[in-house]
């Protein structure tokens, strides 16, 4: 008799889950991806917090993130003067905290100097470069009219921004971003196979559609737009 199916329920991956055997085949995982979730998110603490393996300090991020929101949105205050009296609140509190300690002959708490190195400097510069060429590089693209898939994307793209910028504000969209980072990954991590199984078949029926129109509207222009760059 065979014992195949014993062995994939003992082989898991880093999630706890199956990652050899069963449905979940990397044809079918959501954006084509080999590696577990935790893995994706970088590892470490970073995604303990993200995946809520470490609930208080998820819950705390989706508490001050809502206060925030709260403040900057009903406050009625300018981003700037917020911040301004923030920093102002902090800078007192730590003066007054620092020179009451040196007045009841108290030894000051020792903080660590905020230093930034030049390699990270460089690391944060290269990878900024590298982003700027790539967009540059699709301007040029679009502006020359090279690739008329790109252009329509970005034309899209573009058009989503401006319907959502003249319904929310920015901080508005800023909090919503931050609570679907926060809760999102984690909700796909729990229930990873149903997603992944009904994303594969909206992903299908998406292709045949694009393709079909793909084709009409490529049908009506020269064959010289879609021509990639390298040829």
């Amino acid at each position: 008799m065979d014992n195949s199916p014993d062995i994939c329920g003992i082989e898991l991956d880093g999630d706890g889950r199956n990652g050899t055997c069963g449905n979940s085949s990397t044809s079918h995982r959501l954006f084509g991806r080999q590696s577990s979730v935790h893995q994706i998110m970088g590892g470490g603490k970073a995604a303990d917090v993200i995946l809520w393996k470490q609930q208080h300090i998820s819950f705390a991020i989706i508490v001050v993130s809502t206060v925030a929101w709260l403040v900057f949105e009903r406050s009625g205050l300018s981003f700037l003067t917020i911040c301004s009296n923030v920093f102002l609140i902090l800078i007192v509190l730590l003066f007054l905290r620092a020179n009451y300690d040196v007045s009841r002959n108290k030894q000051l708490q020792t903080l660590p100097e905020l230093l930034v190195s030049e390699e990270m400097v460089n690391n944060a510069a290269a990878s900024f470069r590298v982003k700027i060429n790539y967009a540059l590089l699709m301007a040029h693209d679009i502006t020359l009219g090279k690739d008329f898939r790109l252009f329509f994307k970005a034309v899209v793209g573009l058009w989503l921004l401006s319907v959502i910028g003249s319904l929310i504000s920015f901080f508005t969209l800023a909090y919503i971003g931050t609570i679907l980072f926060v809760t999102l990954p984690a909700l796909y991590n729990r229930y990873e196979d149903h997603v992944d199984r009904y994303a594969g078949l909206i992903h299908q029926k998406l292709s045949k559609h694009y393709k079909v129109v793909d084709e009409s509207v490529s049908s009506r222009f020269p064959r010289s737009l879609f021509k990639e760059k390298d040829t």
